[in-house]
């Protein structure tokens, strides 16, 4: 499994907080949960997911 490594602004970070204990899951599986795009509530992480997969599919397309 890939790492990936990511700067949250305190407003975020204190909703995926309050949504991870909601939930009943920690922090790591909500940022999972959300990315793996079963709950999109922030336009923000759309665009973060966006941006990394046309970096890899531009890394791949220049490698290959």
């Amino acid at each position: 499994m890939a790492r990936v490594t990511l700067e949250l602004d305190r407003q975020l970070h204190l909703m995926l907080v309050e949504s991870a204990k909601a939930n009943r899951v920690s922090l790591e599986e909500e940022c999972c949960r959300r990315l793996g795009g079963r709950a999109w509530r922030s336009r923000y992480l759309q665009a973060l997911v966006a941006e990394l997969r046309a970096d890899d599919e531009q890394r791949r397309a220049s490698s290959g």
